[in-house]
């Protein structure tokens, strides 16, 4: 009888904390401002997304942390200064994500697929880049966007 009172206290716990732990306030989602359309063109077509632009340090840091879902033809560009060798990582990103990283020119040099949530493993580029893109996790693959395919914005340098 008693393990079964501590069990419902520790739901009712949960249900009054409103299922974070120990009640702890997660921050609300960045606002990055109004969308931006950009597209991808691969072998298998052109796909156009709206994307929120991280283009701060502060704001590049934050990307899509604490955001509980990402709509397929949403996303984020981060906008490097210049041309650099980029790490990820998924600490308190709750979604799973992939991550594009772009050349100068706008084309993709890697993909790591469906980034696993909350994951502290560094994803790196490799080479520079002087830019990320986020999109939903398995959305590149859907769709066959691979390295080698341009991503089509004005930030990069096929003008777009």
């Amino acid at each position: 009888m008693k393990k079964i009172f501590i069990t419902f206290a520790v739901f009712v716990s949960i249900i009054w904390t409103g299922g974070t732990s120990f009640g702890q306030d997660v921050p609300a989602p960045l606002d990055y401002g109004p969308r931006e359309a950009l597209s991808v063109v691969s072998a298998d077509g052109e796909f156009s997304f709206d994307v929120e632009i991280a283009d701060t340090a502060s704001e590049r840091t934050r990307g899509l942390m604490f955001r509980d879902l990402i709509e397929p033809t949403h996303g984020m560009l981060f906008e490097f200064d210049g041309e650099q060798i980029s790490s990820i990582w998924m600490k308190n990103t709750s979604i799973f994500l992939d991550v594009i990283f772009v050349r100068a020119d706008g084309r993709i040099l890697k993909i790591e697929h469906s980034a696993k949530p909350y994951s502290l493993r560094s994803m790196t580029s490799g080479a520079p880049v002087s830019a990320v893109l986020e999109i939903a996790g398995g959305r590149a693959m859907e769709l066959g966007i691979k390295p080698g395919d341009v991503v089509k914005h004005p930030f990069f340098a096929n003008g777009s």
